[in-house]
């Protein structure tokens, strides 16, 4: 192999490296960024605001999901249900106290699939149907975790950049 050769491959992988870095840091900024952040929570409350509206918008449906999953008295678990659903999101997407609101939506989801999504009582097909659900709500809570401690590394991480700027 020529030195020309050695030489062109040394400028190519620099030209590599020096988009690398270019990309890495692009990807930086938009983990970083505040917009995306505030995206993320949106995506992630829109299903229990919806939800939660649901079931004061259409009152009568929301009592019709309480009898059939044998919750009485059926209006006092549906707005019960309605309240956790709103305040758990409105936390969520607001970042106060984040962690208490993906917390209570964690809990409502581990309570629905003991009370609603019993796949291990129910016959089939309604098992497996049960089971996705369940599964589907454990995969939620995932990301609500995931949510609380990125609000928590974010708020650590902005109160050290505080700190370095007043040092």
């Amino acid at each position: 192999m020529s030195w020309q050769t050695l030489r062109l491959r040394g400028e190519r992988l620099a030209a590599a490296h020096h988009e690398w870095t270019h990309m890495h840091n692009l990807i930086d900024d938009v983990l970083d960024s505040r917009w995306l952040w505030i995206t993320a929570r949106l995506l992630l409350a829109v299903v229990f605001l919806s939800s939660g509206l649901a079931k004061l918008i259409d009152f009568q449906g929301g009592l019709a999901e309480m009898r059939a999953a044998g919750l009485e008295p059926a209006g006092l678990f549906n707005i019960a249900t309605a309240v956790v659903l709103i305040g758990g999101s409105a936390l969520l997407v607001l970042d106060r106290v984040l962690w208490a609101g993906a917390g209570a939506l964690a809990l409502f989801l581990l309570l629905t699939i003991l009370v609603v999504h019993r796949f291990w009582a129910l016959p089939e097909p309604l098992a497996k149907q049960a089971m996705f659900w369940a599964l589907e709500h454990i995969t939620v809570i995932g990301g609500l975790t995931a949510a609380a401690v990125a609000s928590r590394a974010r708020r650590r991480l902005r109160a050290a950049r505080a700190r370095e700027e007043n040092a």
